[in-house]
């Protein structure tokens, strides 16, 4: 098979388990709005979100393997286009038309940047140097997003976008030099990156999760869009990496890129009416069962007037 579509499948699937730890990310937000680490430490839901992040990632190395950073970031926006019928499967209600054009638009920005994108497998890697600066300016602008300051959450998401875009980058780094024969797999070079690539994947899981303090649509839109971006950078830039089709391949990607910001920018503003949670689905029922989040349903009685009708009791 294809290296290129052995990194679409992987990526597909990746951002599928991406999108689940997100919603479980936003629901477990939204009930402890002002938890702290050590309560999300203690948090089986926590967790659970966590375990399904590590999945993805685990799936996203191997299709870094396989395909270049242009191709497997873009892909990362399908995880916004998952979360949306997930979430909205969760909170018991349909998904709005503008939720489904921003879906169709999202996708076919992807397909146009897919075209232009499809080159050959990496194997050219960052140097240590050029790795200690992407890490230096990049931490440097993480800590400026991350300040006091108007719609943290916004920010913190894109902090979380640049810090997992550039894990990638480093991932891809990882990988190829680790399978490079030519050299020791525990090179000075492998171990430092790995090093940087925890140190950036654990410092985004934990900024979005302060994301998503303010929902889901907003923030995850924007680590959709910073993630790419800065894989995209380091790639055209450092690795060698370049989009198919010369001048008209450029202008293909540039639409593709604005239909999928389009996109997503309709996914952000669908702002979704409050609806009962389902308890019965995997997601919502974990969380659940975290400690303090039960309530008492109401006991149902007879209406006096209606004895047919049941309503809650009265306390």
């Amino acid at each position: 098979m294809n290296a290129v579509l052995i990194a679409v499948a992987l990526s597909l699937v990746s951002a599928v388990a991406y999108a689940g730890a997100a919603v479980a990310q936003e629901r477990l937000a939204s009930r402890f709005p002002g938890a702290g680490t050590l309560r999300l430490l203690g948090s089986g839901a926590w967790w659970w979100s966590v375990g399904l992040n590590t999945s993805a990632a685990l799936l996203h190395v191997v299709a870094l393997r396989y395909g270049p950073l242009t191709v497997v970031q873009p892909l990362g926006a399908l995880t916004l286009v998952a979360a949306v019928p997930m979430g909205a499967r969760i909170a018991g209600r349909r998904v709005s038309a503008a939720e489904w054009k921003g879906t169709a638009l999202t996708l076919l920005g992807l397909g146009a940047i897919l075209v232009t994108a499809s080159g050959p497998a990496p194997d050219d890697v960052l140097s240590v140097p050029e790795a200690l600066a992407v890490a230096g300016a990049t931490a440097t602008l993480i800590g400026v997003l991350s300040r006091p300051g108007a719609r943290p959450g916004l920010r913190h998401a894109s902090a979380s976008g640049l810090a997992s875009g550039v894990a990638s980058a480093l991932t891809q780094t990882v990988t190829v030099a680790a399978t490079d024969r030519s050299g020791p797999v525990l090179s000075v070079q492998v171990v430092g990156v790995a090093l940087l690539v925890a140190a950036f994947a654990a410092g985004g899981l934990l900024l979005s999760q302060t994301a998503y303090r303010g929902g889901l649509g907003g923030p995850l839109a924007m680590v959709t869009l910073a993630n790419p971006l800065a894989a995209a950078v380091i790639g055209l830039s450092l690795l060698g990496e370049r989009l198919q089709g010369g001048a008209a391949g450029v202008l293909l990607a540039l639409a593709g890129a604005g239909l999928a910001s389009w996109g997503v920018v309709l996914l952000s503003r669908a702002a979704p009416a409050a609806a009962p949670v389902d308890d019965d689905h995997p997601v919502a029922a974990v969380l659940a069962l975290e400690p303090g989040t039960a309530t008492a349903e109401p006991a149902l009685v007879p209406r006096p007037h209606d004895p047919g009708h049941l309503t809650p009791a009265t306390r």
